[in-house]
């Protein structure tokens, strides 16, 4: 009976740990704290992870995709995987001729998202940091959020910059495309990051994005 409650103390402490976002302040990207809970090792295991997806790119069914951040220098042919984010299709918007075109680095977008950490033991779906999703996803009840392309992560933006309108993907980020070796709120510091995404609307700088309109 002691031993179990120990154990049940001892899950408490590492879920509650998390939660207090300053003892991961000024964490470098490798790895120095032998701390045990579900963010052990996190550097490398992010690390691991985000290495992985080239695998899925390769052995994927053709919905996977890479793409270079704007934020790097475009004529480098090839450099490191933490200069791509990945992206997963989940379904494409509109194919029409006139949908052809994606939001620029200065538009406003409008879109729903759920943001992961990458999974752990006591949240194999990756731990819920922000999102505008109230229960399950879906296009035509998600709650959604305007931004400028500019003000996101440099990950985010990239994704973006790519799609069309109504598609949703599924996006990977690198730490150094996220919010990198510094902790932001209860992200831990060199943390990947899992957006399911989707761009409602966009327009361009100077615009105002047109009302928003009930999915069919």
């Amino acid at each position: 009976m002691k031993e179990r409650f120990l154990a049940f103390l001892r899950k408490i402490v590492y879920i509650l740990l998390p939660l207090i976002g300053g003892g991961w302040l000024g964490v470098s990207c490798s790895e120095s704290d032998d701390t045990v809970d579900q963010y052990e090792n996190w550097p490398l295991r992010n690390n691991l992870f985000y290495a992985s997806l080239e695998d899925s790119l390769k052995n994927g069914d053709g919905t996977w995709m890479k793409f270079k951040s704007f934020s790097k220098n475009p004529s480098t042919k090839l450099g490191a995987n933490t200069d791509y984010i990945y992206v997963k299709v989940v379904t494409t918007g509109y194919e029409k001729a006139s949908e052809t075109e994606s939001p620029l680095y200065n538009d406003s977008v409008r879109i729903s998202y759920i943001g992961r950490l990458i999974p752990t033991v006591y949240e194999p779906e990756g731990t819920v940091f922000d999102s505008t999703v109230y229960g399950k996803y879906n296009l035509k009840t998600n709650a959604t959020r305007n931004f400028q392309v500019s003000e996101l992560v440099d990950g985010m933006s990239t994704a973006l910059m790519h799609m069309h309108r109504f598609d949703t993907w599924r996006v990977y980020i690198p730490w150094n495309l996220g919010y990198g070796a510094t902790a932001s709120g209860t992200i831990p510091a060199c943390s990947t990051l899992i957006f399911t995404m989707t761009l409602y609307d966009y327009a361009a700088e100077g615009h105002a994005l047109p009302t928003q309109v009930a999915v069919d």
